[in-house]
């Protein structure tokens, strides 16, 4: 769901191709292109490199300006793959090999990052729903959180506690970035919050329809993969009755 060149062979095939278009496949797919297209919208993002780590000196530079513990992180990555937290400089070379060896095995990817590890963040994601036509709505906001081994466990929808100002940030950024790149289909984009702090970053986004869409379903009403089958096939979010986002229960 998430190989741009089968969804560009697909549609060179005169097939309609259901889901994000091939482009947005590869800007918010890849996590370093997308962090790095959400911060020339001036959306914050967590501290980290400005690209693809290549080697341990680039590593080893990038940890000392951002400061112990990082995280190393497969840009390709996902399911909770591909990363490994390293809290002082003697381990950071052999994570930086296991992790790159980890990503080329995995996703068929080498290319890994560094960010900044936030310890332990409030994980919010949002759900955004885009047409062929330049509109982009949420359907709000879940809560995952609660993560063993960096795997979401629970869900809550909409994110409990969580500030209403800070929320309408958030989706303001996200909403601002699916809209930018003319975002097409289902697509969850991802922020941590900062314990005890008013302050989010976006941390990624995943271009495909989550396993974890259904809770978004229970609460808004709305069926996720009808939508986006009728997206591929030309409707407007208006044709959906989506122009602004539904009630949440």
């Amino acid at each position: 769901s998430e190989n741009a060149k089968f969804a560009e062979i697909v549609e060179a095939h005169d097939i309609a191709w259901i889901g994000p278009k091939p482009e947005h496949i590869r800007t918010m797919g890849d996590k370093i292109t997308a962090k790095q297209t959400a911060e020339k919208l001036g959306i914050p993002c967590v501290p980290g490199s400005d690209g693809e780590i290549t080697t341990v000196d680039e590593a080893r530079k990038c940890a000392k300006d951002i400061g112990y513990p990082v995280l190393i992180k497969a840009s390709g990555g996902g399911g909770g793959r591909g990363m490994k937290v390293v809290d002082r400089e003697e381990d950071l070379a052999e994570a930086f090999s296991m992790t790159r060896k980890e990503a080329l095995q995995n996703f068929g990817n080498a290319a890994v990052y560094m960010e900044k590890y936030l310890g332990k963040p409030r994980h919010i994601e949002l759900q955004v729903i885009g047409d062929s036509h330049g509109n982009a709505v949420h359907l709000f906001e879940r809560d995952c959180s609660l993560q063993r081994r960096h795997q979401k466990l629970v869900e809550f929808a909409p994110a409990p506690g969580l500030d209403a100002a800070l929320r309408d940030r958030i989706i303001d950024s996200a909403l601002t970035l699916a809209r930018a790149v003319n975002y097409l289909g289902i697509g969850t984009f991802e922020f941590l919050v900062e314990p005890g702090q008013d302050r989010f970053y976006f941390m990624e986004a995943n271009p495909r329809v989550q396993v974890e869409h259904t809770v978004t379903e229970q609460v808004t009403g709305v069926d996720l993969v009808q939508s986006q089958i009728w997206l591929a096939a030309g409707a407007s979010l208006a044709d959906l009755n989506l122009e602004t986002a539904p009630a949440c229960e």
